[in-house]
């Protein structure tokens, strides 16, 4: 297939939505960072940005280039210098008001504090242990280790549409990648539990732990500081909904979580599942889980439209001709049932329907191009959401 040069295209190009203004930029000193989660100013690094925007590259580097600063292997170029005013630890300058100098020695930048809580340990900041009791300083390590926050590729044998990559990781551990079987609903719930997991994991062996997120859901669902409850059903708040204009339902959905996964979309009944745990989690009171993170730092990764436009077009093309469709039907071979991958929307709801016979080749690539760029639109939405709610991201260009 010849490759379209997409940018020219992109302002009658239809199923594209429109860009909102960017943020604005910083660049991200490792260094300081390394000595914000050393001394418990925070207890997450989280990556975020919307797909094909190259959040996995950058988590991959990132945690390369905190390995090297934890084992005194500092290769890394001298810090960008801070504004004259004013503390920026993004540029270098101490978050406590104070120009980190160039010469300092890792020795003395990335020593955990004698006294006071390490919550990447487990240690609460007021000096309570809450969870495991290692710190960095017993277990000598430091070393980052990756936690995915992609609600698709938990599941194994889904590799090419969910967009593993697993080469990409090299030697840096990820978590949360084939971790349950294609067909059945792992649920934002059942993520949570798995998250607190391996971060705990991470922690008592003295780990940095990242969180690199793609689902709005799940990444909520790690850093919120809230433990998730298995929400119980309400036939009477069922039987309202469904007679409702599933329209609406939606609409409404959206409004409530922006980052919806396309699959529970598709489904009213699965729409108004969602607005029932949403209505549950109104009305009663969160219970806060000590050994959930409570201080992220987030970074946000990002890349302007028109590159937005071209990495996801030219990975399609790439993904369907390095055995997208052929990953399906093997899935469908081994007796999935069609409706559980249209469930889990995108690449495996479309091709999907391309191998049923429903769509043809153009139509399939079609609509699942346009999808995708829909989709990446809602979690800069989301993203942009979370800025509003108070949350603040520091966005930056790899």
């Amino acid at each position: 297939m010849a490759h379209i040069n997409h940018t020219e295209l992109l302002p009658d190009r239809p199923g594209i939505p429109p860009m909102a203004p960017m943020p604005e930029t910083s660049p991200i000193d490792p260094r300081v960072l390394l000595d914000m989660v050393r001394s418990g100013e925070t207890d997450l690094i989280c990556i975020l940005g919307p797909t094909a925007c190259g959040k996995t590259r950058y988590a991959v580097e990132l945690c390369r280039k905190l390995n090297a600063l934890s084992s005194g292997a500092d290769i890394l170029p001298e810090r960008t210098l801070a504004p004259e005013k004013g503390g920026d630890p993004l540029r270098g300058e101490d978050p406590r008001g104070q120009m980190s100098a160039p010469e300092d020695t890792l020795t003395e930048r990335t020593l955990p504090p004698e006294k006071g809580g390490d919550p990447l340990c487990g240690e609460d900041p007021r000096g309570q242990m809450s969870a495991p009791e290692d710190t960095l300083t017993e277990k000598g390590g430091g070393k980052a280790e990756i936690i995915s926050g992609d609600s698709r590729q938990v599941y194994r044998g889904m590799d090419i549409g969910t967009g593993k990559d697993l080469e990409e990781y090299g030697e840096i551990p990820c978590h949360l990648i084939d971790i349950a079987d294609p067909g059945t609903r792992y649920t934002v719930y059942d993520y949570q539990r798995d998250f607190e997991a391996a971060y705990k994991d991470i922690c008592s062996r003295g780990g940095i732990p990242v969180l690199c997120g793609g689902s709005g859901l799940y990444v909520q669902a790690a850093t919120c500081g809230y433990q998730l409850t298995n929400v119980p059903p309400d036939p009477g708040f069922r039987a309202a909904m469904e007679a409702e204009d599933p329209a609406e339902l939606r609409r409404r959905l959206l409004q409530i979580k922006p980052d919806t996964p396309e699959g529970t979309l598709q489904s009213t009944r699965r729409v108004i599942r969602a607005l029932e745990i949403a209505r549950y989690e109104r009305q009663h009171p969160v219970q806060h889980s000590n050994s959930l993170p409570k201080k992220t730092f987030y970074i946000g990764i990002l890349a302007t439209r028109e590159e937005r436009v071209e990495r996801i077009d030219r990975r399609l093309d790439e993904r369907l001709a390095s055995g997208l469709i052929e990953e399906v039907r093997g899935l469908l071979a081994r007796g999935i049932d069609p409706e559980d991958l249209i469930y889990y929307g995108l690449e495996y709801k479309f091709v999907t329907q391309y191998v049923l016979g429903i769509l043809t080749y153009e139509q399939m690539r079609t609509l699942l191009a346009n999808a995708i760029h829909q989709f990446a639109k809602r979690q800069m939405t989301w993203l942009r959401g979370m800025e509003k709610d108070g949350i603040e991201i520091h966005w930056t260009r790899p």
